[in-house]
């Protein structure tokens, strides 16, 4: 089950545990990411909370937490390349794995229509 969130990030849901990305959209915006900072596993985190940062040529920009929860991995594959973000945003440039502390409030989130409705504008 794939959720996204009005800040552009994507979730997708498995057992209770998000593995958690910034949208293509958000990328197409950001331009060509140059640096990655993650979180640190076991961190928790509230909803809207900044989890972690990335830099691009154009910005720098916070990623933050969807839904509240622990960290329970992180991608070091992004913070060695940055560009793997650029060219899969949505597969091999995750950022991190949040075990949700209460998995119901996912229902709170866009669903793939209302994401691509509120990024059309």
């Amino acid at each position: 089950m794939l959720k996204f969130t009005e800040e552009h990030e994507w979730l997708k849901i498995e057992g209770g545990v998000a593995t958690v990305g910034i949208t293509t959209y958000a990328v197409d915006q950001l331009g060509d990411l140059v640096f990655v900072e993650l979180p640190e596993v076991g961190a928790t985190f509230s909803k809207n909370g900044n989890a972690a940062t990335v830099e691009s040529v154009k910005a720098a920009s916070d990623v933050y937490c969807p839904l509240d929860g622990e960290i329970t991995e992180v991608n070091p594959a992004i913070v060695a390349d940055p560009s793997l973000v650029n060219s899969d945003p949505q597969g091999a440039g995750w950022f991190f794995k949040l075990k949700l502390a209460n998995a119901a409030d996912a229902d709170g989130l866009l669903d793939e229509a209302a994401y691509k409705e509120l990024t059309a504008q």
